[in-house]
């Protein structure tokens, strides 16, 4: 009894030992993999900032025509007229970027007694362009003589060129500064960086244009007069580097 007791237990031990030694072949397989991947997830990730000024040497101008009158076929047509003459003259100056904004025909009440009443017509026509800012003042007047009634907006911008070499200076600018931090952060630690795992580069999109206050123009600006000054500013271009280290 004891005899066949003992040889099922050897029996069973036999089947039993293969599985084993498959598992523990199995996890020392699996085990590098693993450890690469724990070091691969020990990572720092630091933002750095980079900013740039530059020169507005543009002015991006808004005008436009006010007309006004009692019927609405001859406000357009004086609108259309005048338009005409303001964007022909502009053209001649060779102006960037010149088009249309806006094009408005508005009715005007007379709100007097118990109902209102149409009186007359509002119409409105705008254009915009862009301009080297030492010219501005000089064209907006002349498109004030040319039948322009209207300054709606006046804002500056860099060169194309100019804020692309600034984006790329603000990129290296904010990447030198998230290395410093990882530098700091790592030596203080004791650790040593590795490589880098991952890099985001955020904010370095064209900056928005500065707006200025609109100046007084004057419709009955003599000729010969000195020319209106218009005085651009500088631009920040920023960017933001996001960079994951690993150590």
């Amino acid at each position: 009894m004891n005899l066949v007791r003992s040889q099922t237990i050897a029996q069973l031990g036999r089947r039993w030992a293969l599985p084993i030694v498959m598992l523990a072949l199995s996890l020392s397989i699996t085990n590098p993999a693993m450890a690469q991947q724990e070091r691969l997830l020990r990572t720092l990730t630091v933002t750095g900032q980079g900013k740039e000024s530059i020169a507005t040497t543009l002015s991006q101008v808004q005008l436009g025509v006010e007309v006004q009158g009692k019927t609405a076929v001859e406000v357009q047509q004086e609108a259309a007229r005048r338009s005409s003459a303001v964007v022909e003259f502009l053209r001649s100056r060779n102006v960037d970027k010149l088009q249309t904004t806006g094009v408005y025909l508005n009715p005007q009440y007379d709100y007097s007694g118990d109902r209102q009443q149409i009186v007359g017509y509002i119409a409105t026509n705008s254009v915009s362009f862009r301009v080297p800012t030492e010219r501005a003042g000089a064209i907006l007047d002349e498109a004030i003589q040319k039948g322009a009634s209207r300054i709606e907006g006046v804002s500056f911008v860099a060169e194309d060129a100019a804020i692309e070499t600034a984006r790329q200076q603000a990129i290296r600018e904010a990447i030198q500064s998230a290395q410093t931090q990882a530098n700091a952060a790592l030596g203080t630690l004791g650790f040593t960086q590795q490589e880098i795992v991952g890099i985001q580069i955020d904010g370095a999109a064209p900056p928005p244009p500065m707006y200025a206050q609109t100046p007084a123009f004057r419709a009955d600006a003599a000729a010969g007069a000195p020319p209106t000054p218009i005085v651009g500013g500088e631009q920040e271009v920023e960017a933001s580097v996001t960079l994951q280290i690993r150590y």
